[in-house]
Protein backbone atom coordinates (compact mmCIF):
# COMPACT_ATOMS: atom_id res chain seq x y z
CA UNK A 1 0.00 0.00 0.00
CA UNK A 2 1.40 3.42 -0.92
CA UNK A 3 0.72 6.99 0.11
CA UNK A 4 -1.44 7.35 -3.00
CA UNK A 5 -3.92 4.88 -1.52
CA UNK A 6 -4.73 7.33 1.27
CA UNK A 7 -6.79 10.49 0.82
CA UNK A 8 -5.00 13.74 1.68
CA UNK A 9 -5.17 14.55 5.36
CA UNK A 10 -7.36 17.52 6.31
CA UNK A 11 -5.89 19.68 9.01
CA UNK A 12 -5.50 23.30 9.96
CA UNK A 13 -2.09 24.74 10.60
CA UNK A 14 -1.10 28.04 12.11
CA UNK A 15 1.26 30.50 10.47
CA UNK A 16 4.15 29.47 12.74
CA UNK A 17 3.76 25.77 11.90
CA UNK A 18 3.43 26.49 8.19
CA UNK A 19 6.55 28.67 8.27
CA UNK A 20 8.46 25.94 10.10
CA UNK A 21 7.43 23.39 7.48
CA UNK A 22 8.57 25.70 4.67
CA UNK A 23 11.96 26.23 6.33
CA UNK A 24 12.34 22.50 6.99
CA UNK A 25 11.84 21.67 3.32
CA UNK A 26 14.11 24.55 2.31
CA UNK A 27 16.77 23.01 4.55
CA UNK A 28 16.22 19.68 2.83
CA UNK A 29 16.85 21.25 -0.56
CA UNK A 30 20.02 22.89 0.70
CA UNK A 31 21.27 19.66 2.30
CA UNK A 32 21.22 18.14 -1.17
CA UNK A 33 23.98 20.59 -2.04
CA UNK A 34 25.92 19.57 1.08
CA UNK A 35 25.71 15.96 -0.07
CA UNK A 36 27.24 17.00 -3.41
CA UNK A 37 30.34 19.06 -2.57
CA UNK A 38 31.49 18.84 -6.17
CA UNK A 39 28.37 20.71 -7.26
CA UNK A 40 29.00 23.42 -4.65
CA UNK A 41 32.63 23.86 -5.60
CA UNK A 42 31.82 23.79 -9.30
CA UNK A 43 28.99 26.32 -9.28
CA UNK A 44 30.04 28.53 -6.36
CA UNK A 45 33.81 28.69 -6.83
CA UNK A 46 35.08 27.36 -10.15
CA UNK A 47 32.34 28.78 -12.37
CA UNK A 48 32.63 32.40 -11.06
CA UNK A 49 36.41 32.25 -11.42
CA UNK A 50 36.17 30.94 -14.97
CA UNK A 51 33.47 33.41 -16.03
CA UNK A 52 35.33 36.41 -14.63
CA UNK A 53 38.64 35.23 -16.09
CA UNK A 54 37.11 34.60 -19.53
CA UNK A 55 35.03 37.76 -19.84
CA UNK A 56 37.27 40.24 -18.06
CA UNK A 57 40.75 39.09 -19.03
CA UNK A 58 39.98 37.76 -22.52
CA UNK A 59 37.39 40.27 -23.76
CA UNK A 60 37.72 43.12 -21.25
CA UNK A 61 40.60 44.93 -22.94
CA UNK A 62 38.94 44.79 -26.37
CA UNK A 63 35.55 45.91 -25.05
CA UNK A 64 36.44 48.61 -22.53
CA UNK A 65 40.08 49.40 -23.22
CA UNK A 66 41.42 47.81 -20.06
CA UNK A 67 40.40 44.97 -17.77
CA UNK A 68 39.96 47.10 -14.63
CA UNK A 69 37.34 49.34 -16.29
CA UNK A 70 35.51 46.36 -17.75
CA UNK A 71 35.50 44.55 -14.38
CA UNK A 72 33.68 47.51 -12.81
CA UNK A 73 31.08 47.33 -15.60
CA UNK A 74 30.75 43.57 -15.96
CA UNK A 75 30.69 42.24 -12.40
CA UNK A 76 27.19 43.55 -11.50
CA UNK A 77 25.97 42.05 -14.77
CA UNK A 78 27.63 38.74 -13.97
CA UNK A 79 25.88 38.71 -10.59
CA UNK A 80 22.53 39.19 -12.33
CA UNK A 81 23.34 36.53 -14.95
CA UNK A 82 24.41 34.07 -12.25
CA UNK A 83 21.22 34.66 -10.25
CA UNK A 84 19.05 34.07 -13.34
CA UNK A 85 20.85 30.78 -14.03
CA UNK A 86 20.37 29.62 -10.42
CA UNK A 87 16.69 30.57 -10.41
CA UNK A 88 15.88 28.85 -13.69
CA UNK A 89 17.33 25.61 -12.25
CA UNK A 90 14.54 25.63 -9.63
CA UNK A 91 12.05 24.18 -12.08
CA UNK A 92 14.32 21.21 -12.75
CA UNK A 93 14.63 20.36 -9.04
CA UNK A 94 10.90 20.71 -8.56
CA UNK A 95 10.11 18.44 -11.50
CA UNK A 96 12.56 15.80 -10.25
CA UNK A 97 10.91 15.80 -6.80
CA UNK A 98 7.54 15.18 -8.43
CA UNK A 99 8.92 12.49 -10.74
CA UNK A 100 10.31 10.41 -7.86
CA UNK A 101 7.04 10.64 -5.91
CA UNK A 102 8.33 12.90 -3.14
CA UNK A 103 5.33 15.21 -3.32
CA UNK A 104 2.94 12.25 -3.02
CA UNK A 105 4.76 11.25 0.15
CA UNK A 106 4.64 14.80 1.51
CA UNK A 107 0.93 15.01 0.76
CA UNK A 108 0.28 12.15 3.19
CA UNK A 109 2.02 14.03 6.00
CA UNK A 110 0.44 16.69 8.25
CA UNK A 111 2.35 19.60 6.71
CA UNK A 112 1.27 22.81 5.02
CA UNK A 113 0.40 22.07 1.41
CA UNK A 114 2.31 25.10 0.19
CA UNK A 115 5.47 24.02 2.05
CA UNK A 116 7.06 22.03 -0.82
CA UNK A 117 6.78 25.02 -3.17
CA UNK A 118 7.97 27.54 -0.60
CA UNK A 119 10.79 25.21 0.40
CA UNK A 120 12.09 25.29 -3.18
CA UNK A 121 11.64 29.08 -3.36
CA UNK A 122 13.52 29.73 -0.09
CA UNK A 123 16.26 27.26 -1.03
CA UNK A 124 16.67 29.04 -4.37
CA UNK A 125 17.01 32.45 -2.72
CA UNK A 126 19.68 31.12 -0.34
CA UNK A 127 21.64 29.75 -3.32
CA UNK A 128 21.26 33.07 -5.14
CA UNK A 129 22.64 35.01 -2.17
CA UNK A 130 25.51 32.55 -1.72
CA UNK A 131 26.37 32.85 -5.40
CA UNK A 132 26.29 36.65 -5.53
CA UNK A 133 28.39 36.96 -2.36
CA UNK A 134 30.92 34.57 -3.87
CA UNK A 135 31.03 36.62 -7.08
CA UNK A 136 31.51 39.81 -5.06
CA UNK A 137 34.35 38.20 -3.10
CA UNK A 138 36.05 36.90 -6.26
CA UNK A 139 35.53 40.26 -7.97
CA UNK A 140 36.98 42.15 -4.99
CA UNK A 141 40.03 39.91 -5.09
CA UNK A 142 40.44 40.89 -8.77
CA UNK A 143 40.11 44.61 -8.03
CA UNK A 144 36.37 45.32 -8.13
CA UNK A 145 35.40 48.25 -5.89
CA UNK A 146 32.03 48.99 -4.32
CA UNK A 147 32.02 52.77 -4.73
CA UNK A 148 28.74 53.48 -2.99
CA UNK A 149 27.72 53.14 0.64
CA UNK A 150 26.90 49.99 2.52
CA UNK A 151 23.18 50.68 2.42
CA UNK A 152 23.16 51.25 -1.33
CA UNK A 153 25.05 48.00 -1.87
CA UNK A 154 22.66 46.10 0.39
CA UNK A 155 19.71 47.65 -1.45
CA UNK A 156 21.19 46.39 -4.72
CA UNK A 157 21.62 42.84 -3.42
CA UNK A 158 18.10 42.91 -1.95
CA UNK A 159 16.78 44.01 -5.33
CA UNK A 160 18.45 40.97 -6.93
CA UNK A 161 16.82 38.70 -4.33
CA UNK A 162 13.36 40.20 -4.94
CA UNK A 163 13.65 39.87 -8.70
CA UNK A 164 14.90 36.28 -8.28
CA UNK A 165 11.82 35.45 -6.20
CA UNK A 166 9.56 36.73 -8.97
CA UNK A 167 11.45 34.85 -11.67
CA UNK A 168 11.44 31.67 -9.53
CA UNK A 169 7.65 31.45 -9.88
CA UNK A 170 8.05 31.28 -13.67
CA UNK A 171 10.66 28.54 -13.32
CA UNK A 172 8.48 26.57 -10.89
CA UNK A 173 5.48 26.88 -13.20
CA UNK A 174 7.56 25.37 -16.03
CA UNK A 175 8.80 22.59 -13.74
CA UNK A 176 5.26 21.74 -12.64
CA UNK A 177 3.67 21.91 -16.10
CA UNK A 178 6.39 20.10 -18.09
CA UNK A 179 6.10 16.40 -18.87
CA UNK A 180 9.82 15.65 -18.60
CA UNK A 181 13.10 17.07 -17.32
CA UNK A 182 14.20 17.49 -20.93
CA UNK A 183 11.26 19.81 -21.55
CA UNK A 184 12.14 21.83 -18.45
CA UNK A 185 15.73 22.22 -19.67
CA UNK A 186 14.49 23.20 -23.14
CA UNK A 187 12.13 25.94 -21.95
CA UNK A 188 14.47 27.36 -19.30
CA UNK A 189 17.33 27.39 -21.84
CA UNK A 190 15.12 29.20 -24.36
CA UNK A 191 14.35 31.79 -21.69
CA UNK A 192 17.91 32.18 -20.45
CA UNK A 193 19.54 33.06 -23.79
CA UNK A 194 17.36 36.04 -24.87
CA UNK A 195 17.12 37.31 -21.30
CA UNK A 196 20.83 37.36 -20.43
CA UNK A 197 22.69 37.63 -23.75
CA UNK A 198 20.33 40.14 -25.40
CA UNK A 199 20.82 42.64 -22.60
CA UNK A 200 23.39 45.06 -21.22
CA UNK A 201 24.79 42.42 -18.84
CA UNK A 202 28.08 42.02 -20.77
CA UNK A 203 28.19 45.03 -23.12
CA UNK A 204 26.42 48.34 -23.59
CA UNK A 205 23.51 48.33 -26.01
CA UNK A 206 24.60 51.37 -28.07
CA UNK A 207 26.13 49.37 -30.93
CA UNK A 208 23.34 46.80 -31.26
CA UNK A 209 20.98 46.86 -34.28
CA UNK A 210 17.89 48.97 -33.64
CA UNK A 211 15.44 46.12 -33.18
CA UNK A 212 17.80 44.29 -30.82
CA UNK A 213 18.62 47.47 -28.91
CA UNK A 214 14.89 48.07 -28.35
CA UNK A 215 14.51 44.66 -26.74
CA UNK A 216 17.77 44.93 -24.79
CA UNK A 217 16.69 48.28 -23.31
CA UNK A 218 13.29 47.04 -22.10
CA UNK A 219 14.63 43.63 -21.11
CA UNK A 220 14.00 43.16 -17.35
CA UNK A 221 17.51 41.74 -16.99
CA UNK A 222 18.96 44.97 -18.44
CA UNK A 223 16.92 47.01 -15.97
CA UNK A 224 18.07 44.84 -13.07
CA UNK A 225 21.73 44.99 -14.17
CA UNK A 226 21.55 48.78 -14.61
CA UNK A 227 20.05 49.21 -11.14
CA UNK A 228 22.61 46.93 -9.46
CA UNK A 229 25.49 48.55 -11.38
CA UNK A 230 24.44 52.00 -10.18
CA UNK A 231 23.88 50.87 -6.58
CA UNK A 232 27.30 49.17 -6.42
CA UNK A 233 29.54 51.43 -8.48
CA UNK A 234 27.70 54.76 -8.50
CA UNK A 235 26.22 56.66 -11.41
CA UNK A 236 22.62 57.49 -12.22
CA UNK A 237 20.06 54.92 -11.09
CA UNK A 238 17.31 56.51 -13.18
CA UNK A 239 14.09 54.57 -13.11
CA UNK A 240 15.78 51.16 -13.42
CA UNK A 241 14.98 50.29 -9.80
CA UNK A 242 11.30 50.99 -10.35
CA UNK A 243 11.29 49.01 -13.61
CA UNK A 244 12.92 46.07 -11.81
CA UNK A 245 10.40 46.21 -8.98
CA UNK A 246 7.59 46.50 -11.52
CA UNK A 247 8.79 43.42 -13.42
CA UNK A 248 9.04 41.57 -10.08
CA UNK A 249 5.44 42.40 -9.20
CA UNK A 250 4.19 41.45 -12.67
CA UNK A 251 6.02 38.09 -12.69
CA UNK A 252 4.79 37.25 -9.20
CA UNK A 253 1.21 38.29 -9.95
CA UNK A 254 1.09 36.29 -13.19
CA UNK A 255 3.19 33.19 -12.54
CA UNK A 256 2.62 32.53 -8.81
CA UNK A 257 -1.12 31.75 -9.29
CA UNK A 258 -0.32 29.67 -12.39
CA UNK A 259 2.39 27.72 -10.52
CA UNK A 260 0.09 27.07 -7.53
CA UNK A 261 -2.68 25.94 -9.89
CA UNK A 262 -0.29 23.56 -11.67
CA UNK A 263 0.94 22.33 -8.29
CA UNK A 264 -2.60 21.49 -7.17
CA UNK A 265 -3.19 19.55 -10.37
CA UNK A 266 0.01 17.52 -9.88
CA UNK A 267 -0.55 16.65 -6.20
Amino acid sequence: MTALDHPPLKHRLGLVSATRHCLTLAGRNLRHLKANPGEIIGFAVVQPLMVIALLVYVFGGAIAGDTATYLQYALPGLIVQSSVTSVLATGTGLHQDISVGLFDRLRSLPIARIAPLMGHLIGTLVRVWAGLLMLLAVGAAQGFEVRTGVWAALAGLLLVALFSAGLAWLSMMIGLAAKSVTTVHLFTGMLSIPLTFCSNVFVKTDTMPGWLQFWADINPISQEATALRALLTGGPVGDSVWWTLGWTVVMTAVFAPLAIQAYRRRV
